[in-house]
């Protein structure tokens, strides 16, 4: 065909100005697009890519011309239309009409492209580096039978010349990708370190307090009961001293829920969100709601993700009974746009202020939520929401 002749008067030329602008170009998408023009000088398509391995058996391709789903992610070997060029059984693939051909159109194949954009004439060419395949060149056109095997030699020759830069970005580009991925597990460790030394020094801080809540109230009040009973002085009557026994228990039961959320394990997140709010405001004219619309959701995670939760309801809903001012406090119980179970704790009080006084409570939140790796936002406007979202779909 002519266009081949004319491609072998103009190739030394042309394959001189692809190397100069390789040269500048440091990313693979980039640089495909700068010699883009070049190439279809000596051989021309209506879709060119290059297809790289990149995890063990699997390839990511490169597109220049139409976009298709091979860009979009990653292909395994063996969906591939060119797996033959990739497993090394073949070093050429030429065809009249990839859309009839069963070694691009087979069971499982990602081969949508060839048929959606009507790729017929097909060219494939391996690209090596030291003599390993690490990709193919891969040129397309609507036209039936445009290309013969003088198109796929100077396909060759593009892929010699191609094969060590994108082999070099390709390499480049992994290795930053790993060190980022490297820093952000580095970085999440780090935070999921502190968080968990900042948690532990709050449980030692809330056994502490519940220890002095039992040594100054509860142990007082028995002890007190202890000298009345046994002293020289008058013993009190059964019902006083009936009901100075039932302060002590009640006492009793609001430190033992505190620490331990039995009302979480018996009757359910709802219920126990409920009463916790119910006392948290007392006597208080606060109004209050707490609505599930996810049909008891939070009872079916396991235990340590839904005793976060309860904890950061807590702690929010404490958060809004003593510092906001609120006279509503509502806590929502259901799922995002994504179907992700999330609370919410509204209230309609005096907003954060400088946050001063809730600092403590927000980190030890927003530490709880990165344990389970949950989402935590705080949001500040005409009263204050915080939303706390599991990181995926959990039923």
């Amino acid at each position: 065909m002519t266009f081949i002749a004319d491609a072998v008067l103009r190739g030394p030329d042309v394959h001189l100005r692809i190397s100069e602008h390789l040269a500048g170009e440091v990313d693979i998408r980039s640089a495909l697009s700068a010699v883009a023009t070049e190439i279809s000088e000596i051989i021309p398509y209506t879709h060119a890519d290059i297809c790289l391995h990149d995890s063990p058996g699997w390839v990511v391709s490169y597109e220049v011309g139409i976009r298709t789903r091979w860009s979009r992610k990653r292909t395994r070997v063996q969906y591939s239309p060119v797996r033959d060029l990739l497993t090394g059984r073949t070093d050429l693939m030429l065809t009249g009409n990839a859309m009839r051909d069963p070694r691009y159109i087979y069971p499982g194949a990602a081969c949508e492209p060839i048929i959606n954009h009507q790729m017929r004439s097909r060219v494939n060419v391996p690209m090596k580096v030291m003599g390993r395949v690490i990709g193919t060149l891969n040129f397309s056109h609507s036209i039936e039978s445009l290309y013969d095997h003088g198109t796929a030699a100077e396909a060759q020759h593009l892929a010699n010349v191609l094969a060590p830069y994108f082999h070099a970005l390709h390499a480049s580009e992994k290795a930053q990708q790993a060190t980022k991925v490297r820093a952000m597990a580095q970085a999440r460790e780090e935070g999921l370190r502190q968080g968990a030394l900042e948690l532990t020094q709050a449980l030692e801080a809330e056994r502490q307090r519940v220890g002095m809540d039992l040594h100054d109230q509860t142990l007082a009040d028995l002890t007190r009961l202890l000298r009345e009973v046994s002293g020289d002085g008058p013993v009190p009557g059964r019902a006083a001293l009936a009901r100075k026994i039932d302060d002590c228990i009640v006492d009793l039961r609001r430190i033992i829920d505190t620490a331990v959320p039995t009302l979480l394990d018996l009757f359910g997140f709802a219920h126990a969100v409920r009463v916790h709010l119910e006392r948290a405001v007392g006597v208080s004219n606060v109004a209050i709601d707490v609505d599930d619309d996810t049909d008891g959701a939070p009872d079916a995670l396991d235990r340590t993700t839904r005793t976060a939760l309860f904890r950061i309801a807590q702690e929010a809903i404490n958060n809004a009974a003593r510092h906001s001012g609120a006279t509503r406090i509502g806590v929502g119980i259901g799922r995002d746009v994504g179907q992700r179970l999330c609370i919410t704790i509204n209230d309609n009080g005096c907003g954060l202020g400088d946050g001063t006084t809730r600092r403590s409570g927000l980190m030890h939140m927003r530490t709880r939520a990165d344990l389970i790796g949950a989402e935590l936002d705080i949001v500040d406007d005409g009263g204050t929401c915080v939303a706390v979202t599991l990181a995926e779909a959990r039923t």
